[in-house]
């Protein structure tokens, strides 16, 4: 028969007894230790680790019961099986109750009950060792979590303050102009992103930019963002690459940088250039829905404009539009995280009801958010960014 990997420790007083189980269970492949008392056995326990115990319970020195005492105190894990011809009751109680895996009564007229058992105890054990393991190694996996979760809370706190450090001042009056903005984020860190700035002593930008995705890494996209205005307006106050700030070039630039940084990110942006001196506006539109919403106190309308997203198509190219401000105005722009927030089943019936609610806003942020409810807003799909400018208002 061939041997199986289980070691048997067979403890008895009786030789006969001893010989003849541990020919059956050789026989039966498995590897067989005996003792011929308690006091022996112990120390071959001791000595091979076996895997499971067979013991009498009467036996002279170290009796059946104190030796799953010591056994189970050993090693918890490996089974005991009595064999014992002292049948009394509380006897085998106890055994049970000191972690006996079966008892047995002598004689035993069919050995094959005694292998059950042995292989119904490995078994046990077996599972039982598994488990243990299992939980083990979910144990260190929930320890190994909880260590990253925290550095990642820790990074994400960082990106979160980051983000925070470079949204522009809120609200911010520059001359006759004002500007405001609030993002709320779907994720801890936001793909929405809004600047507003002065590109010399008579024009001001503004941008608002929604990056495919969410979280960190649609947040980093944010900070490339940041980065590459902050140095195109440095090389244009030097009379570099875009001295006129252009919204058209300032979007191919930043299209041209996205793609060459293989990202696998692009960006829909509406982006423009006041000139305080002639009232104008030049703007620029990069993919980006929903359109800049223009209002007066006379008439809500969408600006006119189309154009690729940012950072997806080398041949992209994009158009300057100009728009002769009014006296008095408010001009919003929107990610399309708002959509979500509009009534109306189809885009194309959401996207009309936005002049209708931002007219009866009155063309504020303040006005927005009351008819959005953006303070009470639960776990919302997708970023959501405001940015709304005006004057005279």
């Amino acid at each position: 028969m061939q041997k199986t990997s289980a070691t048997l420790l067979i403890i008895d007083d009786d030789e006969v007894v001893r010989a003849s189980l541990a020919a059956y269970l050789e026989d039966s492949g498995f590897s067989v230790l005996q003792a011929s008392n308690g006091q022996q056995g112990l120390e071959s326990f001791e000595k091979h680790t076996p895997d499971l115990v067979i013991c009498d319970l009467r036996m002279p020195q170290v009796g059946g019961l104190e030796l799953i005492r010591q056994v189970t105190s050993l090693s918890p894990d490996t089974p005991v099986i009595v064999v014992s011809g002292a049948g009394v009751m509380s006897d085998a109680v106890e055994a049970l109750r000191l972690g006996a895996a079966d008892y047995l009564i002598k004689p035993l007229e069919d050995l094959a009950v005694l292998e059950h058992s042995v292989k119904r105890a490995l078994d046990r054990a077996r599972l039982l060792q598994e488990n243990k393991l299992y939980r083990q190694k979910l144990e260190t996996a929930n320890r190994e979590l909880e260590a990253s979760l925290h550095l990642l809370q820790e990074d994400q706190d960082a990106g979160r303050q980051v983000q925070m450090n470079m949204l522009p001042t809120n609200p911010w009056a520059i001359d006759s102009f004002e500007f405001e903005h609030e993002i709320i984020p779907s994720l801890y860190l936001s793909g929405d992103f809004v600047d507003y700035f002065r590109v010399d002593e008579r024009r001001v930008a503004f941008y608002l930019a929604d990056v495919s995705g969410h979280g960190a890494s649609s947040a980093f996209i944010t900070v490339l963002l940041k980065f590459m205005t902050t140095r195109l307006l440095f090389e244009s106050k030097r009379g570099g690459t875009l001295p006129e700030f252009k919204p058209s070039e300032v979007l191919g630039h930043i299209n041209r940088g996205l793609i060459s940084c293989k990202l696998g990110k692009h960006v829909t942006m509406v982006g423009g250039v006041i000139d305080e001196q002639s009232g104008k506006l030049t703007y620029s539109v990069g993919g980006h829905l929903p359109l800049p919403v223009l209002y007066t106190p006379t008439e809500t309308r969408y600006l006119e404009g189309r154009g690729l997203p940012v950072g997806l198509f080398n041949e992209a190219t994009y158009s300057d539009h100009v728009l002769d401000l009014p006296e008095s105005f408010s001009l919003t722009l929107l990610s399309d995280g708002i959509l979500d927030l509009l009534p109306g089943d189809t885009l194309k019936e959401k996207e009309a009801n936005l002049p209708e609610l931002v007219k009866s806003a009155g063309g504020s942020l303040d006005g927005l958010r009351r008819k959005f409810g953006l303070a009470t807003l639960g776990e919302m799909p997708d970023d959501i960014a405001l940015l709304v400018l005006s004057r005279n208002l």
